[in-house]
């Protein structure tokens, strides 16, 4: 009589089902960590793009700050070098107050059409038409010369 071969059933190993369900459970488990590696560099350029919005709609406020006079009105411009893919809009508005303005940036990616970031703030002319001249101005270039000298 011819008798089947066996296993014995001291013999180690792993039967072809066994096998078959860890590759699917860890096939399961690699696309999940696929998955949460994608989301993470998507958020992570997705921060990148609204940090560098934030930073060229302060760079524009600034520049409102350090011109002679605030006019009123829309300008629109996009991105120095290396930033190229944004666009701003500055809204400068007046106020019920003379000489204080309402100012408005909003930057947008070149690709998208809603706001990437929106700034608001409010900048006063500076007082007689100019922030380095006049005598407020003379005074205090006399007083930073004078700062570092002793009297005798």
């Amino acid at each position: 009589m011819i008798v089947p071969n066996h296993r014995p059933r001291n013999a180690t190993g792993f039967s072809l089902v066994e096998v078959m369900v860890a590759l699917l459970i860890l096939g399961f488990a690699v696309a999940g960590l696929a998955q949460g590696i994608t989301t993470a560099i998507r958020s992570t350029k997705d921060s990148e793009r609204q940090t560098v919005a934030a930073f060229l709609a302060a760079g524009r406020v600034e520049l409102l700050r350090a011109e002679l006079e605030v006019s009123d009105g829309v300008t629109e411009g996009q991105g120095g070098t290396g930033l190229s893919q944004f666009r701003w809009t500055e809204t400068v508005r007046p106020t019920p107050v003379t000489g204080l303005h309402e100012v408005t940036v909003l930057v947008r990616h070149a690709e998208e059409s809603a706001p990437l970031y929106e700034l608001r703030t409010l900048l006063f002319d500076p007082p007689g038409g100019s922030r380095t001249n006049g005598p407020a101005a003379a005074d205090r270039s006399s007083r930073n010369r004078d700062a570092g000298r002793n009297p005798r």
